[in-house]
């Protein structure tokens, strides 16, 4: 694959994303379009690694461990979302003010 069509999916899905999380007001609407703009940062990093340095491999335990905190964000965000809907009945983010941390 060369670079400029990765560059040029990830940069698509990137937008996506930032449209996706700037635009809704669920919480579960905001962490799909967080959880696509990492993916396309990671899509984005590995193109550049596979350009760059095609002899390393220190990327990938890099894109490992992005792979897993994007997990453990998705994890913890339903995990608020679902409490918070149990609760109040509504996970919209203009609802959320009144949650203290």
């Amino acid at each position: 694959m060369v670079l400029t069509v990765a560059l040029i999916i990830g940069t698509i899905l990137f937008g996506i994303g930032l449209y996706g999380a700037l635009s809704q007001t669920n919480l579960v609407m905001i962490m799909m379009g967080v959880e696509l703009m990492l993916g396309a940062v990671m899509v984005n990093l590995v193109a550049f690694w596979r350009y760059l340095h095609p002899e390393s491999y220190s990327i990938q335990m890099f894109v490992l461990v992005v792979m897993t905190v994007m997990a453990l964000e998705a994890a913890v965000g339903f995990a608020i979302g679902t409490q918070r809907f149990r609760t109040k009945g509504s996970i919209e983010s203009e609802e959320s003010a009144d949650m203290k941390g």
